[in-house]
């Protein structure tokens, strides 16, 4: 396979960075950016030595397992980033770490994503959860985010989260997932848990129609702390490969039901700032219908936290408290909304 671009860090060269950086690079040295980041695709720092080049940079590749490559596939989250640093993100004003170079080839799907490393910043961490000051940020920034890509009809590659892929692949993830979590963390499923849950996997189909029904707008998708990046006055977020056209409360929900701990989630009405914001910057929604639709999207994430925990080292200890952070907060925040409901 012969491509324009670099589909390994083995293959970066000094002649294609100073090429692609537009300045001249001496040397450089890689890392993998830590343990357990970038599971379906390979991210490295780069470190560069050179004349007006950036002392560091993030390189994002496809992943070296073929099993990885293949999920990634089957949802393009590949094609996705690609699209966000090339088309979206230039027409929207939240942070997103600069993009250096994007190189794809369709028929291989191999890609190479040059980006600015954003390691002055203070990264989000999905255990430790977050401040009420922090998760302010949080909520004020995704509104401003929805609103500019509020009814979009732009952007036609990305899809509504409602796409065949998304809706049997939760299917059989949530499926597959619910008898090992509740035999995994039986302390922290309820008797109504217990009851209702294993109907979700038959209410998928409707309940993503009303997710992704108009109105809609562009979505992080994967919005948990992990990929949130706090400043001293904004945030920047990362990692773009679940991108998708649904409703707003999608990010919303996925953030506030599964990030921050129960205090800062039950500190205000989150959902009410949320649609304050929206409404100051001139999106006309009704306030009914966006409690309606986080509720639904809450129930839905579910299928994300059982998936995501049912696959956990749990001799790990980071691997045990992630899953009891991120199952936990789901199902209490289900409970909280009388969200189970939506399956009776």
């Amino acid at each position: 396979m012969t491509t324009l671009f670099p589909i390994s860090p083995e293959a970066l060269t000094t002649h294609w960075l100073s090429a692609v950086l537009d300045c001249q690079v001496n040397a450089f040295s890689v890392k993998p950016l830590g343990e357990g980041v970038g599971i379906l695709g390979l991210v490295t720092r780069v470190t560069l030595e050179g004349e007006g080049c950036p002392k560091t940079l993030i390189a994002k590749f496809q992943s070296p397992v073929a099993d990885n490559r293949a999920v990634a596939g089957l949802y393009q989250m590949y094609e996705r980033e690609i699209t966000f640093y090339t088309e979206i993100a230039p027409t929207l004003s939240i942070r997103a770490p600069r993009c250096f170079h994007a190189g794809y080839d369709p028929d291989s799907r191999a890609f190479v994503l040059l980006l600015e490393d954003l390691d002055q910043y203070e990264i989000g961490d999905q255990v430790a959860g977050c401040s009420i000051a922090q998760c302010e940020q949080v909520v004020k920034a995704l509104a401003k985010f929805h609103a500019e890509t509020f009814k979009t009809t732009a952007f036609p590659s990305i899809e509504r989260h409602n796409n065949e892929a998304q809706v049997t692949g939760m299917q059989a993830g949530f499926s597959a997932g619910w008898p090992v979590v509740t035999r995994l963390f039986p302390e922290l499923i309820s008797e109504q848990a217990e009851r209702l849950a294993p109907k979700l996997p038959d209410h998928l189909p409707t309940l993503l129609d009303a997710i992704t029904a108009d109105p809609i707008c562009i979505s992080h998708g994967d919005m948990r702390l992990d990929n949130i990046f706090f400043g001293p006055d904004h945030i920047a977020l990362v990692d773009f490969q679940a991108v998708s056209k649904s409703a707003p409360e999608h990010d919303l929900a996925y953030f506030l039901t599964q990030s921050p701990s129960d205090a800062v989630r039950d500190a205000q009405d989150w959902v009410a700032l949320y649609h304050a914001e929206l409404t100051k910057l001139g999106v006309d929604y009704p306030i009914e219908d966006c409690r309606q639709r986080f509720t639904q999207c809450a129930l839905y994430f579910l299928c994300y936290a059982v998936v995501i925990c049912s696959a956990l080292d749990l001799a790990n200890e980071r691997g045990r408290a992630l899953g009891e952070t991120l199952l936990g907060n789901s199902l209490r925040s289900i409970d909280a909304l009388n969200a189970f409901d939506l399956l009776t």
